[in-house]
């Protein structure tokens, strides 16, 4: 139970002035202690009296409340009957929950549970919120404190320091490795839910960037082998942000005269793990986006990542002024900056990985341990998009993509690599599901 006290202790959001729930009505966030792992639900209640109903992901729910204590009792659609006894403490409920026994379903286990409140969302229009991080994440963990929680349709600015862990002024505030800024709790998202993020402004916020002049083993043969182990020296580009453009220092040479133009992207974008899934490095890829290190993560497009936690929970970081496909050197040009982000839902929407929209084009990415795999997802994806927005059956979708698909490898660089199967807009016919299930109050919409 302590341990389970401290982790909820962390997810409460950086001070901002919401309004609370009315206590015991309104939506809860549920950690559940089951054997030493930390299981996040979502409770709604709503209160007449004492009795209590509403429903905990998704599943109806019925209860009361007496002198702070709560009853509550939930069947699920299979029949499977779970229950909560807590009290309110400190604006929380704390107590024990009633589970059947994951391998004994005769069986009944009592489980350590502590739930806060969601504040409610502020009335009027959508909000631009400024955040300031202080500290930053190597994970992509569900267990880490929201440090802001926003509506869809909310803006945030805010910035992300290097993947060295260096600020603007090039001081470290973090350990290296890609470290993140958030979580952002996204209020309204649920396990089934897409998050949408729009990527309004990435700009560069100080005047160099790192490199290396490596060649990773994936991108060089072996008769350059022994030649390409003896390099890995750390490069300091100039970052002429009035020009838009990037210099290495020093250069002599073929390079002495280089003026590459900048192109700020993310490098780092993810959603948290889900119950029963380790917490994702910063250095590592899944399901809810990663360390994709996909240039076309740029200002101006939109992202779709798989909601598999309450919240969401979204990660940004390892920002590059300008990335070769693949990031071949192992570094690209690994930079600080300053972001601008809003986010939208789309309720109850599979999706099998991330998903990022330009003006111009369909991006699916598909990432792996080998290429093989990666392309198959990325693929695999994009066809599900056509039929799912657009509705071509696979026949037609197979013979658009005979003609027109493009494949990009965004990442050669880590433990898994990416490839991303892209399609031209333009070549596609009216959408089916213009976003109709698209919300930007985190309610279900209307079908």
């Amino acid at each position: 139970m302590i341990r389970l006290l401290l982790c909820l202790g962390l997810l409460v959001s950086a001070p901002v002035a919401h309004a609370m729930p009315t206590p015991t009505q309104g939506q809860w966030i549920v950690a559940t202690d089951r054997w030493g792992n930390t299981e996040y639900s979502t409770l709604n209640l709503q209160r007449s009296g004492e009795t209590l109903s509403g429903d905990w992901d998704g599943d109806p729910v019925k209860g009361n409340v007496k002198r702070g204590r709560l009853r509550i009792a939930v069947t699920n659609a299979r029949g499977v009957h779970y229950a909560f006894d807590g009290t309110m403490r400190d604006g929380r409920i704390v107590g024990e929950a009633d589970f059947p026994d994951s391998n004994d379903p005769g069986r009944r286990v009592r489980h350590p549970f502590v739930a806060r409140a969601v504040p409610q969302r502020p009335a009027g229009n959508p909000r631009v919120y400024d955040f300031i991080p202080s500290s930053f994440s190597n994970s992509f963990s569900p267990d880490r404190a929201p440090v802001l929680t926003i509506w869809p349709g909310d803006t945030v600015r805010t910035h992300t320091i290097d993947s060295g862990g260096r600020d603007a002024q090039g001081v470290t505030r973090a350990l290296f490795g890609n470290p993140q800024t958030g979580p952002f709790f996204v209020a309204g998202a649920v396990p089934g839910d897409v998050l949408v993020v729009h990527l309004r402004q990435l700009r560069l916020n100080r005047d160099w960037a790192e490199s290396l002049d490596s060649i990773v083993p994936r991108a060089v043969g072996p008769s350059l082998m022994p030649e390409a182990q003896k390099l890995g020296r750390t490069v300091r580009w100039r970052l002429d942000r009035a020009a838009g453009t990037a210099t290495p220092e020093g250069a002599d040479g073929t390079l002495r005269n280089l003026r590459l133009p900048v192109r700020p992207m993310l490098g780092g974008l993810s959603v948290a793990s889900g119950f029963g899934a380790p917490p994702l490095s910063t250095g590592d890829t899944g399901r809810g986006g990663g360390n994709m290190d996909f240039p076309e993560v740029a200002e101006g497009n939109t992202i779709y990542l798989p909601v598999s936690q309450p919240g969401a929970l979204l990660y940004l970081g390892d920002a590059h002024a300008a990335q070769g496909d693949g990031e071949t050197s192992q570094y690209a040009l690994e930079t600080s900056m300053d972001v601008v982000f809003s986010v939208e839902l789309i309720k109850r929407k599979p999706l099998s990985g991330p998903r990022v929209e330009s003006p111009s084009e369909l991006m699916v990415l598909g990432q792996a341990g080998s290429l093989d795999e990666a392309l198959k997802q990325a693929s695999t994806g994009l066809i599900q998009w056509l039929r799912q927005d657009y509705g071509m059956s696979l026949s037609e979708a197979a013979q658009l993509m005979g003609a027109a698909v493009r494949f990009t490898v965004p990442n050669l660089a880590g433990r898994s690599v990416g490839v991303a199967a892209r399609i031209d807009k333009a070549l596609l016919p009216p959408r089916t599901d213009p976003g109709r299930s698209l919300t930007i109050d985190g309610s279900a919409p209307t079908r």
